[in-house]
């Protein structure tokens, strides 16, 4: 299985990239948030029994899609440090062998464009990150630092492109490596 990860910080579009990447390729999406969401319904974010449950949450949805032989699968990841290297490692050794491939896009945004998007009306109701100061004091403290994912294979500044064409990038690039026909 081909596992397409999109990854950056907070309000850099993973989700609206990855809907239009999803419509494009006919790949399933994994948003992280599912499975943060249902972990936070039983513990504290960052709390030993929330990482376990949310570990436990994406590793059962990787084995499933592979189960099922999907083709491909679009996961959506914000690097932050309540997320073991090991894990990250674990998940990049076990996508890079055959049968599996790992393509990483790191999405990116000027910090201004950051911050002016954390105040979309769409942002607060999905239990995402949404204070502008608390994302100022958790980019100061390196929050968002490690876990340290391999370089991508594709990089691409979502100020600059509509989510559309960036998700057509993206998929030209997938067609391009022989992941996507």
């Amino acid at each position: 299985m081909n596992l397409v990860v999109l990854h950056g910080p907070p309000a850099v579009g993973k989700l609206t990239v990855a809907r239009e990447l999803a419509r494009l390729t006919g790949w399933r999406l994994f948003h992280n948030h599912l499975a943060v969401d249902f972990a936070l319904a039983l513990h504290d974010f960052g709390t030993p029994g929330f990482v376990a449950l949310r570990e436990k949450l994406w590793r059962d949805g990787f084995a499933a899609a592979i189960a099922d032989g999907l083709p491909g699968l679009i996961f959506t990841f914000n690097p932050e440090n309540s997320v073991s290297q090991t894990f990250i490692d674990g998940l990049v050794r076990e996508f890079s062998a055959p049968p599996h491939a790992w393509y990483g896009v790191a999405l990116t945004a000027p910090e201004a464009e950051l911050e002016r998007r954390l105040a979309s009306p769409d942002r607060h109701t999905k239990r995402k990150l949404v204070d502008l100061d608390l994302y100022r004091r958790l980019r100061a403290a390196g929050t968002f630092d490690t876990p340290i994912l391999p370089p991508p294979q594709l990089r691409i500044d979502t100020a600059e492109l509509a989510p559309a064409e960036a998700a057509a990038q993206i998929r030209d690039a997938l067609v391009a490596a022989s992941l996507l026909r």
